[in-house]
């Protein structure tokens, strides 16, 4: 599958608008697409789903290595695969842009702030192209998007101003309908606040549909003799166990190959604590993240954090990852300071702040046996969370963090039973999902 990456010159410059005006204009010239997103980001693969109507790829070098992460972009189906770049296109220690542009080899279409400039716009874009040359880099700046762009003079500068080797992809206009509204963690899920369906056509309509198909071309394969992570190693096969997956508005932050593992492994039953759902018959509980702070009050009255409780202490393996460890806590605050219950299955009261606590790729190395890892094995994974756990003076930890910050002092995974919490997200092939249906 042929694919391009939109990369952007910094943070904030348009770059979701952009690909999903991309999306919009692919499929409407009958082309099937996937989409992609570079980074362990939640929220904009949501945006990518509600327009292309499939599950966005996620491709992170730190989560996934270079050959996981060209096995995840080959499970994507379509006619061209089309990835949203994170931050600015050179920004990051660990999964950059154009680090996961490099591992697949696939051209970078370079998204530019317009708004002010004509020419300048061509230089910026020149100079991205330049300095992957200058700094040895194997990155392959091909064209340029101009975001917030209007036609006419404004449009004819910007491209006829291009040099030869960048090829002038389209514009998209400056129009509030196309803004998508934030809030901590990022933007709004896709569901939540969908970009409108007519302007985001109307962008589209300025898009050279042609010329990006003509850039797009076919990744790097991945090591025919090379194993994942998720494939490795002995007790893979299919299991007759069944793992109950908290699906619903408070935990929506979960990757399409964690439950594509999830299947492959298990049976899988999915469950809505915010819906009145009680938990399901099953032989493990997997509790992603997501926003349970903004259904706190219906958390408290949930039937299923009640029966969590009782199958925690009974030895029934949960995982919970970061909405998930606050939902397993003893408590929750928000930040207007309301407390509210929760399942009360690990030693922890959460507290929710204005800021963010935590932001970084993440590295764990396990203290002893635990649900997603050996004794000394190491996961990778992302945290980024805005609040902050207090937890019993006893408390115990599976992990110790070797990057990032984790729960408390250094210490990732806090355990109780067979119940593990952690504010790391790991992805698949880091091998945690199958070691925790190994664990069932």
């Amino acid at each position: 599958m042929n694919g391009f990456v939109l990369g952007g010159t910094r943070s904030g410059v348009g770059k979701t608008v952009a690909t999903l005006a991309v999306l919009r204009a692919l499929e409407a010239s009958e082309r099937t697409v996937q989409p992609a997103k570079v980074g362990p980001d939640f929220i904009d693969p949501s945006h990518h789903e509600a327009v292309a109507g499939r599950p966005s790829r996620t491709l992170d070098l730190w989560l996934q290595g270079e050959d996981g992460l060209r096995r995840n972009y080959r499970r994507g189906e379509g006619d061209v695969c089309v990835v949203e770049g994170v931050m600015g296109l050179y920004d990051g220690d660990a999964s950059s842009t154009a680090m996961v542009a490099a591992a697949l080899d696939l051209p970078v279409v370079l998204v530019v702030d317009a708004k002010a400039g004509m020419e300048s716009v061509a230089a910026t874009a020149l100079g991205f192209r330049q300095y992957a040359e200058r700094a040895g880099r194997d990155v392959d700046v091909a064209g340029v998007i101009a975001q917030r762009a209007h036609g006419g003079r404004h449009e004819a500068g910007i491209r006829d101003a291009l040099p030869e080797e960048l090829t002038y992809l389209g514009r998209i206009p400056p129009t509030d309908e196309l803004e998508i509204p934030d809030r901590h963690l990022g933007l709004h899920m896709g569901e939540e606040s969908p970009i409108d369906a007519d302007a985001l056509d109307a962008a589209a309509e300025h898009l050279r549909v042609e010329r990006l198909l003509e850039l797009a071309r076919a990744p790097t394969a991945p090591d025919a003799g090379g194993a994942s992570a998720a494939s490795s190693g002995t007790g893979r096969e299919r299991t007759e166990k069944r793992v109950a997956v908290a699906r619903d508005e408070a935990f929506c932050f979960y990757y399409p190959a964690t439950i594509e593992r999830l299947r492959e492994r298990a049976e899988i039953v999915t469950f809505a604590p915010t819906d009145g759902d009680d938990l399901p018959d099953c032989d493990g509980v997997y509790l992603p993240g997501g926003y349970p702070e903004l259904h706190a009050p219906t958390l408290a009255e949930s039937p299923a954090l009640d029966r969590l409780a009782e199958r925690s202490a009974d030895g029934l393996p949960i995982l919970g990852e970061c909405g998930g460890l606050i939902a397993l806590s003893e408590s929750l605050t928000t930040t207007d300071g309301e407390r509210h219950a929760m399942a009360g299955a690990l030693p922890a009261d959460v507290q929710m702040h204005d800021r963010y606590r935590a932001l970084d790729h993440v590295e764990l190395e396990a203290k002893s046996n635990t649900l997603t890892a050996v004794s000394g094995a190491t996961l990778r994974g992302h945290e980024f969370h805005y609040s902050s756990a207090d937890v019993d003076a006893d408390a115990r930890f599976a992990f110790d963090v070797v990057r990032g910050d984790g729960i408390d002092e250094g210490r990732d995974g806090l355990t109780e039973h067979r119940t593990l919490g952690t504010y790391c997200h790991v992805h698949p092939e880091s091998g945690a999902f199958d070691a925790f249906v190994d664990s069932l």
